[in-house]
């Protein structure tokens, strides 16, 4: 009887050595030296015989035989068997088996591998509004590449030119915003609005538009505040949020509240070329470090056979992991003091590229290991591939933990010991580079805290304040808007302008939170905020009011021939402070409809 059947701590539940047969076949038994001859010589295929001079050298040959075949282990075909099944069944075994012994012989590239591309459009909601269409000549004018999201293609190319790029959507109806139509995109500036106009209509070129509410009697046209600064709100985000991403990461396994990951692992050692390396994922539900949950991968790693490595990889995700958002990965691990390999797979292919990053770890120590997308390798048999495609964050099909004897290229892990392993995980997240940047920019009002504060007299308030239950609550929805995006965990700036005119740009501003100033301030000049904001690291998070220095009753004129320096906006910034909103005066009562 074979070890392998039994309970002896010399299996340790690796496939037992593959020994000599007197005809030619092979025999399992235990791996040491001793219980090999013992084995051996105990067949009923090799009978025992006296020692007898005639004997001894066919003997030695035999015990001879029994040490070099030592360190051959049997194949577990049932395995490989089980592990081309877990992993959907490959179309091609043989295909599998060649390609990863292939590896073992891997010649250098000739040239470095690429690296990813990175895309950077920005979205404008609104674009065709007072302030949409000069924050798409702004980003223009900086070389920025631009998406417009518009309900009426003909007016937004005829009022921002036929090449425009543009997606036809409504806000107020989600199924008009599928999130396809947003890949590619990183940020957004939404200055997307509830119209108002006057009652009584306006002139073509809309005049009483350009003057403000508090010259003529004002309605709302189109859908109501709701739909647009609510509701609206609601489906853009959905729409917009996998494309720019969280600030916090999006996670991809670990054990937050109910999550444990939603993707499903399984062992990929080197029995696919004849190896006899075992590995397993397990939960472990007390063994991260603050003695929750974790993932674990443990194995023996064996060169037998020619093998060396051992794996876990998720099976193909249902629908590709979109990481565009994100700058790379970071797992939370415990380490050993090995070297591992993160494969991201981006092809639902068996047999092809992986891009690869080979990370160290600290022994004893539980350490976040940060992956950049950038700096993954393209891969395929273990040799770099530097005609491979650019790597695709946006189509992640599956991941991979390795463990191996090999690098690239031919060369060896230095840090490669057979035997016993484990690297326990916690998580796998995306990233965003720090310092974070705003991803969404929104354009909402000042006064949106006013209608409900207790104590304030409305008849110093601007028109929109004193009307906002005549205006179908707009400025409360305006808020409950503003709240979803503070929400939504993406990376934002709110700014609240107060009224807004055709004046240029270039006038002294005030940079104000708490939602307490009234005052006057040019589309231009906000158009121009917007932009910045994107760029500052300082504008995370942050809800500010803006005004012009100069009084409702001067109009702000400038020089064409002598315009006035564009502002270091990033000077204001540095003042803000997060979390301040004006809602604390509210004094934790809720906005009323």
């Amino acid at each position: 009887m074979s070890c392998a059947s039994t309970s002896s701590p010399c299996c340790s539940g690796v496939s037992p050595p593959v020994l000599a047969s007197p005809r030619g076949g092979f025999s399992a038994s235990c791996p040491t030296r001793r219980n090999q001859e013992a084995c051996f010589l105990g067949s009923r295929e090799f009978p025992r015989v006296k020692y007898g001079p005639a004997n001894r050298a066919s003997s030695r040959l035999s015990r001879r035989e029994v040490i070099a075949f030592a360190g051959q282990q049997s194949w577990d075909i049932g395995r490989f068997a089980r592990t081309l099944f877990f992993f959907n069944g490959p179309p091609n075994p043989l295909k599998i088996v060649e390609s990863i012994m292939s590896s073992i012989t891997a010649s250098a590239p000739t040239e470095a591998p690429k690296k990813m591309q990175t895309s950077d459009v920005v979205l404008v909601t609104g674009a065709t509004g007072g302030v949409g269409r000069r924050v798409v000549d702004v980003l223009r004018k900086k070389g920025l590449p631009v998406r417009v999201l518009v309900r009426n293609e003909e007016k937004a190319r005829t009022m921002l030119g036929p090449d425009v790029d543009l997606i036809i959507g409504d806000v107020t109806k989600g199924d008009t915003l599928d999130p396809k139509y947003f890949k590619g995109i990183k940020q957004v500036i939404s200055a997307v609005s509830v119209i108002v106009g006057p009652k009584e209509g306006d002139t073509p070129d809309r005049q009483k538009y350009a003057q403000g509410i508090r010259f003529f009697e004002p309605e709302i046209k189109g859908p109501s505040p709701e739909m647009v600064e609510y509701i609206g709100m609601q489906n853009l985000i959905s729409a917009v949020k996998n494309s720019i991403g969280l600030s916090e990461g999006k996670l991809l396994f670990g054990f937050k509240g109910n999550l444990s990951g939603k993707f499903v692992w399984g062992a990929l050692d080197d029995v696919v070329m004849g190896g006899v390396s075992e590995s397993a994922f397990q939960i472990q539900p007390t063994g991260s470090e603050t003695g929750g949950a974790t993932g674990l991968f443990k194995g023996i790693v064996s060169t037998s056979n020619n093998g060396g490595f051992t794996s876990i990889r998720t099976k193909n995700f249902t629908l590709p992991e979109d990481l565009s958002a994100y700058d790379g990965v970071e797992l939370r691990v415990k380490g050993d003091g090995r070297r591992y390999k993160l494969i991201v797979r981006t092809s639902y292919e068996w047999d092809t590229i992986g891009y690869t990053a080979s990370f160290d770890t600290t022994k004893g120590e539980w350490q976040s290991v940060r992956i950049p997308f950038s700096s993954l390798i393209p891969v395929f048999r273990a040799r770099t591939a530097p005609d491979a495609p650019p790597f695709d964050a946006s189509n992640i099909t599956a991941l991979q933990l390795m463990f191996s004897k090999f690098e690239y290229d031919g060369k060896l892990n230095p840090t490669f010991i057979e035997g016993p392993f484990e690297l326990p995980f916690s998580s796998i997240r995306a990233y965003i580079n720090e310092p974070i940047t705003p991803r969404f920019v929104h354009v909402s009002s000042a006064g949106v805290t006013r209608p409900e504060r207790p104590g304030l007299d409305l008849s110093k308030q601007p028109p929109a304040v004193r009307m906002n239950k005549e205006l179908g609550s707009i400025l409360t929805y305006k808020l409950k808007g503003e709240d979803l995006i503070r929400e939504s965990g993406v990376p934002y700036t709110i700014v609240r302008p107060c009224a807004l005119t055709e004046e240029p740009a270039g006038a002294d501003l005030i940079f104000e939170q708490g939602d307490n100033i009234t005052g006057k301030i040019s589309r231009e000049e906000v158009a121009r905020i917007c932009v910045a904001a994107l760029a500052s690291p300082n504008a995370v998070g942050k809800t500010f009011e803006v005004k012009s220095t100069v009084p409702f009753s001067e109009p702000f004129v400038i020089d064409p021939s002598n315009p006035p320096p564009e502002k270091d906006y990033e000077v204001y910034f540095k003042e803000l402070k997060e979390g301040i909103t004006g809602k604390e005066v509210l004094e934790g009562t809720p906005a009323q409809v």
